[in-house]
């Protein structure tokens, strides 16, 4: 029954309460409160784990690219030397080419006006006996 005026029994379970909130805290409530606490310690030990991973690979992907263009830049810097060696080479080759050809036409021309000059003197030894024979049939007698 419930009466207004108080007794005993209210003291009775007021300290019942307390103690059994007591007894609770001691059992229940501190060690999960601690696996919380851990619980939330690993996660914030793993999410920094994780940003530092990530800032790790953008840093390591920075890198990879910051390599990759000077690689670039040193193949093509390369490139161009290997083609500025082959140019200096091509004009080397040509210009030999063109001296050998030179030498060539002057041998040529000195072997052809050598010719030319032994056939002038060959003709001039026989003009005369072919004078007289183109005279022969013309006129058509022997001279």
């Amino acid at each position: 029954m419930i009466t207004v005026i108080p007794d005993i029994s209210l003291v009775y379970q007021m300290i019942n309460f307390l103690v059994l909130l007591f007894v609770l805290n001691l059992v229940l409530y501190k060690p999960i409160r601690n696996v919380l606490l851990e619980r939330k310690a690993k996660i914030e030990g793993m999410q920094e784990g994780a940003q530092k991973a990530s800032k790790d690979l953008v840093a390591g992907e920075d890198a990879y690219k910051d390599g990759l263009k000077q690689a670039r830049s040193k193949g093509l810097k390369e490139k161009e030397t290997f083609i500025e060696a082959a140019s200096q080479e091509e004009k080397e080759i040509i210009d030999k080419i063109n001296k050998k050809a030179q030498a060539n036409l002057v041998e040529i021309k000195k072997q052809v006006a050598d010719e030319t000059e032994q056939a002038r003197k060959t003709l001039e030894t026989e003009v005369e006996a072919y004078a007289k024979a183109i005279g022969e049939k013309i006129l058509g007698r022997a001279c």
